[in-house]
């Protein structure tokens, strides 16, 4: 089998021996290419060269940044017919296949993929000799797919913040998050952002302040500690919205406990959840920060965010 491993060299959780440990290790099963990426962007356009010169699997070896842009290239190709979600063909495109190699992993831990790297890859090697795949629905908005969650706001406003400390050097450590989502909470109570949030079949919900869209649960991880805002969210169940109507210190304060706790399930006056809904529109009165799979995407108005059942054949 054609197969192309995308490598971030610049992941934090493998070094340049392990990772060519692992290229051997696949090597040994399969037709191996091996890109190493070099900005952002180039391992959705190399999946999308590979995947049109024939390649049957791409192995993304990284963190989330990395899976989510070899899954845009993977469906590069793959467009909507009509108005509403694109209806991607998962036997039209190569196969995906994740490594954990980032500090979250938040894709590939929904997929109970093995943390450590050496077991995952021969979790995908086992995997591939046994014929396993699972279909995954993927989340699709502004013309991006993304694979676990996205946001408007508050979230976002802390992952372009972090990017750009990132940009100046500074390590996108656990603390610096801490204390860039408490900059960005004092800005947001400032001049909170007024959102409305529509649903199919709902009446539309206005003075929204902060909107969570997940595309499974977790939402994402702080420290190792699972952050859970829809808790009955799958892959296969649609998209799931968390909102809050109020941001005032009670509020964040028991919320964010509720979203911290092992059977996390946020409630109250000011929170808004729906578990699994097939699309959600957001839409402000001011440009506000939108983010998908942890990566900045600059400031919209009106996003909407669209359930894709069944996208990607994924090798677990």
């Amino acid at each position: 089998m054609r197969a192309l491993l995308v490598v971030n060299p610049q992941a934090t959780s493998t070094t340049a021996a392990g990772r060519d440990v692992l290229t051997k290790a696949l090597a040994s099963e399969l037709k191996l290419e091996v890109l190493q990426t070099r900005y952002r962007g180039h391992a959705a356009e190399a999946t999308a060269a590979a995947v049109a010169d024939g390649v049957a699997l791409v192995v993304a070896l990284g963190g989330d940044g990395t899976v989510n842009e070899v899954v845009n290239g993977l469906l590069a190709a793959q467009t909507g017919t009509g108005s509403g979600a694109p209806r991607p063909d998962p036997d039209g495109t190569a196969m995906l296949a994740v490594v954990p190699g980032g500090s979250a992993n938040v894709f590939a831990r929904a997929l109970d993929m093995p943390r450590d790297p050496v077991e995952a890859t021969g979790q995908v090697l086992t995997a591939l000799a046994q014929r396993r795949r699972r279909l995954v629905g993927l989340g699709h908005a502004d013309d991006r797919w993304f694979t676990f969650n996205a946001g408007m706001g508050w979230d976002a406003e802390v992952v372009a913040a972090v990017e750009r400390a990132r940009a100046l050097g500074y390590e996108a450590s656990p603390g610096r998050y801490a204390m860039t989502a408490f900059a960005q909470y004092v800005a947001q109570l400032r001049r909170p952002p007024s959102m409305t949030v529509e649903l199919p079949g709902a009446a539309p919900l206005e003075g929204v302040r902060l909107a969570f869209v997940s595309n499974t649960d977790p939402w994402t991880y702080l420290s190792g500690r699972a952050v859970r805002t829809n808790p009955r969210s799958s892959f296969g169940s649609g998209l799931g919205l968390f909102a809050l109507t109020g941001l005032g210190p009670r509020t964040i304060a028991t919320t964010l406990r509720q979203m911290l706790a092992p059977d996390g399930d946020p409630h109250g006056r000011h929170v808004v959840r729906q578990d699994a809904v097939s699309q959600v529109r957001i839409t402000s009165d001011r440009p506000l920060a939108l983010q998908l799979d942890g990566d900045h995407l600059g400031e919209r108005t009106d996003v909407e965010f669209l359930s894709v059942p069944g996208a990607l054949r994924v090798v677990v």
